[in-house]
C-alpha cells in the first residue's frame, strides 16, 4: 500500500483491529518479553511502503503520553555517565510513557555503539516504542549518521525507518496518533545534521529536499482530512533560525516565555526556509528542539510554539541548568490543543501549561525566566 492509501484508509484500518496494535497503546503493556520483541521487530512499519514509521492509537482513556529525552551525552564506560542512565530509567518509571522521542546527542564519545545500546537499551528494557531524532555529536565518535541509525534500528522497540529515503541525513520520520476517524495528529522527525559545510561554518539545518519531503506528507494528510491540517509537531535537535528571530522581537511584541533561558540560541546560521513551509501549510503547533542544555522554555512565534525539551543528561558536557529530568507531552482524542511540562529528577513537575496554538502574543509565563 502506498502512502496516500494509508493515509486516507487508517480510519478504517483502526475499525478493524488491525495487527498494528501495539504493547501499551490502549491496553496494558504485555509482561512477555518474547512476545512483545516478536510484535516489535527491529524494523516495524505499520503498511509496507506506506512510509509512516508508526501509526499509535489513543489509550481507553483518549489519551497519549510522550517522553522527550535529549542531550544524554552518555560515554560508554566513563563514570561521569551514570547520571543520564539514572535520569532515563526515573523518567520512564515517574512518566510511564506510550512514546519516547529522543532529540539527539545520544552519545558524546567511543565506544559508539556500546553507548547508543546502553542508554537506549534502558527504553527498550522498559518495553516503550522510541524513537530517535539525531544530533549534531551522534556522528563524531567513528560512525556515519548512516551507521549510527542502522544501530539504534537493531535495539528492541526502535520504530525509527530506513536512512534510504532519497533524501538528506538519517533521521527522518513520520509518526501518527489515530483517533476514531482516522489520523488526527503526526510527530515529524527531521535529522537537523551537524555542521552546515560550506565558509563561514556553523551548525547545520533541515535541508530542502526534507522540506519537500514533509510538505508532501502535509499536503496528503489534509487532503484526506477534507482539506484541513491535521495538528502536527515537529521534533529535531538543532533549533531552527527563528528561535533567534523569536527572541530578538520579543521586546517589540511585549512577548513572555515560560520556563528558563540560560544561554543563547545556537541555531544555524542559514534560515532554510523550514518555518516558511510550516506556516504555510497550516498544521505544525510547535517546533521541539535540543541543542542548549540551559535552556528549557516555551515561547510562541507566529503563532507556533518554539519549545525546549529538558536536558537529560550527564556531567560528560555543561549543564548549568539543574537538576536532569525531561519535557513531556500528553495530547487527548478530539482534543486541538496539547500539555507539556518539564519533569525533574527529583520527582517535581515544572511549567505545566496548555497550549492550543496560536494562542494572544502575551501568554503568561508561569515562572520567570532564568537569565
Amino acid at each position: 500500500m502506498d502512502r496516500r492509501n494509508f493515509i486516507k484508509d487508517s480510519a478504517m484500518v483502526m475499525a478493524a483491529g488491525s495487527a498494528m496494535a501495539i504493547p501499551g497503546v490502549g491496553a496494558a503493556r504485555t509482561k512477555d518479553k518474547k512476545s512483545a520483541e516478536e510484535t516489535f521487530s527491529p524494523y516495524p512499519s505499520p503498511r509496507k511502503g506506506s512510509g509512516i514509521a508508526r501509526d499509535f492509537k489513543y489509550n481507553g482513556d483518549g489519551s497519549f503520553k510522550v517522553l522527550q529525552l535529549t542531550d544524554t551525552h552518555v560515554i560508554y564506560g566513563d563514570p561521569r555517565s551514570e547520571r543520564a542512565y539514572e535520569n532515563v530509567e526515573k523518567m520512564l518509571q515517574i512518566e510511564k510513557p506510550d512514546l519516547v522521542i529522543h532529540t539527539g546527542d545520544v552519545i558524546f564519545g567511543r565506544p559508539a555503539e556500546e553507548g547508543l545500546r546502553k542508554v537506549l537499551g534502558i527504553i527498550a528494557d522498559h518495553k516503550i516504542p522510541f524513537a530517535v531524532a539525531l544530533g549534531n555529536h551522534d556522528s563524531e565518535s567513528g560512525l556515519t549518521r548512516t551507521e549510527v541509525l542502522d544501530v539504534i534500528r537493531t535495539i528492541p522497540y526502535n520504530i525509527n525507518t530506513p536512512a534510504d529515503k532519497g533524501i538528506s541525513k538519517a533521521t527522518n520520520d513520520v509518526i501518527t496518533l489515530s483517533g476514531p476517524d482516522g489520523v488526527d495528529r503526526v510527530l515529524y522527525l527531521f535529522d537537523s545534521g551537524r555542521s552546515i559545510g560550506i565558509e563561514g561554518g556553523g551548525y547545520d539545518n533541515v535541508h530542502a529536499d526534507q522540506i519537500e519531503w514533509y510538505d508532501s506528507y502535509s499536503k496528503e494528510f489534509a487532503a484526506n482530512n477534507g482539506g484541513k491540517p491535521v495538528n502536527s509537531l515537529a521534533f529535531f535537535h538543532i533549533p531552527p533560525a527563528e528561535y533567534d528571530y523569536g527572541l530578538r522581537l520579543a521586546g517589540d511584541d511585549g512577548w513572555t516565555f515560560i520556563g528558563h533561558m540560560g544561554e543563547h540560541i545556537g541555531c544555524s546560521k542559514l534560515n532554510s526556509g523550514l518555518f516558511q513551509a510550516m506556516k504555510l501549510n497550516g498544521d505544525i503547533q510547535a517546533i521541539v528542539c535540543g541543542h542548549e542544555h540551559n535552556n528549557d522554555f516555551v515561547m510562541q512565534y507566529m503563532g507556533v510554539m518554539l519549545i525546549y525539551g529538558r536536558f537529560s543528561g550527564c556531567d560528560t558536557v555543561y549543564n548549568d541548568l539543574k537538576p536532569n529530568g525531561a519535557r513531556v507531552f500528553e495530547f487527548t482524542s478530539g482534543q486541538r490543543g496539547f500539555t507539556t511540562w518539564v519533569r525533574l529528577n527529583t520527582g517535581e513537575i515544572e511549567n505545566k501549561v496548555f497550549l492550543d496554538p496560536p494562542m494572544e502574543a502575551n501568554f503568561k509565563a508561569h515562572k520567570e525566566p532564568k537569565k
